[in-house]
């Protein structure tokens, strides 16, 4: 009989490690057919080897699977190994990241099939995907913290790809430099909550945290202080304010990148964090606050800045910062699987958005200006059509996703009782905005006539 998927779950972020690796050691000789190869093959059997690994997860009635693989780290009494495991917030970003990854592998295939550095590219894409996968499978904070860096390096390498061009090494360096400061939270929010609970393991820090008693608004204790680092972390990785500043000059790299890390996967690493850490922030009602308050003023500020942008992809890019903001207001109100919701379906109409952005790039010989664009859509109808419903999408139109997502947060902020309605009104005006700015960048790029 043959093993089951979840017995060998290392299988799925290793598929990509092996494809990073064969590419990046013996691509530059190889011609783009075998580059195509080994790096589709590599994320494509990890999609399926995922698929797979949440069918039995679910055939066992969706029992949290936790695997100890070898022992990593031991020093006295602390044990970080090499641990993985499966539950519900799991499989949505296992399969969002291993099925919008492969999508953007095959668009990126013919996308960059001009470029120098092709091999190098896939590569770097396969390694993303590695990191990603072992942040989002481990079953510590240890663990996951390695995946956390490891994003941020690739996010390094795929930004500044064009390293000859002085703003792409210069975008990725920021972007790098701004992670950092975020991560110097995160690790001292681990630091603290070892030193409290004497494990970073998730089944067990999360038993010994639930029996505390919950701190008001105001009480800086323990698990405030410890969320409030920890969220200093997303807010680097997710682009929150005030570390915002990062992600869009990050549209410095190719448009695929733009649409794997910067809309499906990287940038949502800090809501999945926040979301993975529910039972500690729940316990804390200053921590939830801030989350939420950050997330809206996020959301309304960078909509507002979208409003005026004339760069097709910075657009999406401040676009992606404002419904990132909308996520952690998800989760500040305590409507943690909303805001989950939210991030699988801005994954999927995001990167559309800004495949079709790519799209519309190549027919306008590399031009990104939407001012000089105009009269697109009897040119290039499919993109035309695939961008309109993207942009349905995510303005939240009935019945399409982004409608059902952002109404399930907008809904939890109403409900809530206390100072939330504040933050319903910003949110349903940040609705507003987005709705304006989108069809802006319709009507801008496909209709009327070039400046």
């Amino acid at each position: 009989m043959s093993t089951p998927i979840l017995d060998i779950l290392w299988i799925v972020p290793l598929l990509p490690l092996l494809g990073a690796a064969t590419n990046g050691l013996f691509g530059k000789n190889w011609p783009n057919k075998i580059v195509n190869t080994v790096a589709l093959s590599a994320t494509g059997l990890s999609f399926l080897a995922a698929l797979e690994a949440v069918r039995e997860f679910f055939a066992g009635g969706q029992q949290l699977v936790h695997k100890e693989f070898f022992d990593w780290i031991v020093a006295g009494s602390f044990r970080a190994g090499f641990d993985l495991q499966m539950d519900q917030l799991t499989v949505i970003m296992v399969l969002v990241v291993t099925g919008v990854g492969f999508l953007i592998h095959i668009y990126s295939t013919g996308y960059m099939s001009h470029e120098g550095g092709y091999y190098r590219f896939f590569s770097y894409l396969n390694l993303f995907m590695f990191f990603m996968l072992i942040l989002v499978l481990a079953a510590n904070y240890v663990l996951l913290f390695v995946g956390w860096e490891g994003v941020g390096l690739a996010s390094y390498l795929l930004i500044g790809f064009y390293f000859l061009k002085k703003s792409a090494s210069d975008a990725g360096k920021k972007a790098f430099i701004v992670n950092r400061i975020g991560d110097f939270g995160f690790m001292l929010g681990m630091f603290l909550l070892f030193k409290t609970f004497g494990t970073l393991d998730f089944t067990q820090l999360f038993a010994k945290a639930a029996p505390w008693s919950h701190e008001s608004w105001g009480v800086f204790g323990t698990f405030t202080v410890a969320c409030l680092l920890l969220f200093t972390g997303a807010c680097g990785k997710s682009a929150q304010l005030p570390l915002y500043v990062w992600l869009p000059d990050a549209m410095e790299g190719p448009t695929p990148v733009s649409a794997l890390i910067h809309a499906a996967t990287m940038v949502t690493a800090g809501v999945y964090v926040v979301a993975r850490s529910h039972i500690l922030f729940t316990h804390s009602d200053t921590a939830l606050i801030v989350v939420g308050t950050v997330g809206c003023a996020t959301a309304f500020f960078a909509a507002t800045i979208g409003l005026v942008q004339t760069d097709i992809k910075k657009v999406l890019a401040y676009s992606t910062v404002s419904q990132l903001g909308y996520m952690f207001l998800g989760c500040g109100v305590g409507a943690f699987s909303a805001g989950i919701f939210h991030l699988m379906t801005h994954a999927f109409f995001k990167a559309l958005l800004f495949l079709a952005a790519g799209s519309v790039i190549h027919a306008m010989g590399g031009e990104q200006n939407m001012l000089h664009m105009g009269g697109l859509s009897k040119k290039i109808k499919v993109t035309y059509w695939t961008m309109l419903i993207a942009t349905l999408a995510i303005a939240g139109f009935p019945p399409l996703a982004g409608f059902f997502s952002k109404d399930a947060i907008l809904g939890e902020a109403f409900q809530r009782e206390g100072g939330w309605h504040s933050l319903y009104v910003v949110g349903l005006l940040t609705a507003l905005l987005t709705s304006f700015y989108m069809f802006r960048l319709i009507f801008l790029t496909f209709h009327g006539a070039a400046l």
